[in-house]
């Protein structure tokens, strides 16, 4: 039988996994296990003036040699163009969508926020971005741990874009269309991605989809109090024993370790990790790593 839990994770090529990545793909792998479920690896690489040569390959190297074993096929977007091109026709067709000439500029001039001057003028495809129309925007979606979550009004109603004038798949549209595809039952990853939520689980309703559940993982930040990320040169994961930086990642997810960890394999403090996973002690709030801490991993002594 089909396991009724499908878990994913889901990087970009744009860089080596980090600290930061590693809570996501650390709490969406026992978030899956502890539920006895299925826990899938998604490559997201659908933007390539921001991947980095060979990154794909060491990031799934990166998840081997840290002991979290995806189920399935690695799952690529590069390799996905047809299934995202039938579902901006099938949102055409059904009106969904329409052509916008808008500039950057202007919607920076107007406040920041598209006011859909493009919705009935009729353009065509040339030098033209693809927006949603949203009928029903989404206000407020259910976090399974901070609850209630609202939205910004505005942001929650603007039509967004689902295909780039560049000629790109927008971000909102694939991940939604491989959510789909691949029968994702809760989406568990940082609290960066809050924002564009609420235009997934449209775009899920307009798509006549049912979504999946959602859970937001703190992040953790650096000693200017900036998330750990690609673009703020986070060091990436240190080689070696994998055991250290895990137990350090269990502890920022507000799990807990027993003191004996270092007489444990990778394998035994995973399978530890799994039967102690309790997601209500997850923080909610982002945290600020120690200075220490983070030089610690990028010269691996952790």
């Amino acid at each position: 039988m089909p396991s009724s839990y499908i878990g994913r994770f889901a990087p970009s090529p744009s860089g080596d996994l980090h600290f930061g990545s590693l809570i996501a793909a650390l709490g969406s792998y026992l978030q899956a296990r502890a539920h006895k479920g299925l826990w899938r690896v998604r490559i997201e690489d659908i933007d390539p003036p921001r991947e980095v040569p060979g990154a794909a390959s060491r990031i799934l190297h990166q998840l081997e040699d840290y002991g979290l074993e995806w189920d399935g096929d690695v799952l690529w977007q590069s390799q996905r163009h047809e299934v995202y091109r039938a579902a901006l026709d099938d949102l055409q067709q059904q009106g969904h969508s329409y052509y916008c000439t808008c500039t950057r500029s202007r919607i920076q001039q107007i406040g920041g926020l598209y006011d859909g001057h493009c919705r009935t003028l009729g353009h065509g495809p040339d030098r033209a971005a693809l927006r949603l129309r949203v009928v029903h925007p989404v206000v407020e979606f259910y976090d399974e741990r901070r609850g209630v979550v609202q939205a910004d009004a505005g942001l929650a109603r603007e039509d967004f874009i689902i295909h780039r004038r560049d000629g790109l798949f927008a971000y909102n549209l694939a991940v939604v269309v491989d959510d789909h595809f691949q029968g994702i039952t809760e989406v568990v990853r940082g609290a960066d991605l809050i924002e564009p939520t609420v235009r997934q689980i449209a775009l899920y309703q307009q798509s006549g989809w049912v979504a999946p559940r959602h859970l937001h993982l703190p992040l953790a930040l650096n000693h200017d109090g900036n998330k750990l990320s690609k673009q703020n040169h986070a060091p990436a994961l240190p080689a070696g024993d994998a055991r250290p930086v895990l137990v350090e990642a269990l502890r920022f997810l507000g799990q807990s370790v027993s003191e004996d960890w270092q007489d444990l394999t990778l394998e035994q403090l995973l399978q530890q990790a799994i039967g102690r996973w309790e997601c209500a002690k997850i923080p909610i709030n982002d945290t600020k790593l120690a200075h220490t801490a983070t030089s610690a991993f990028s010269n691996g002594s952790l």
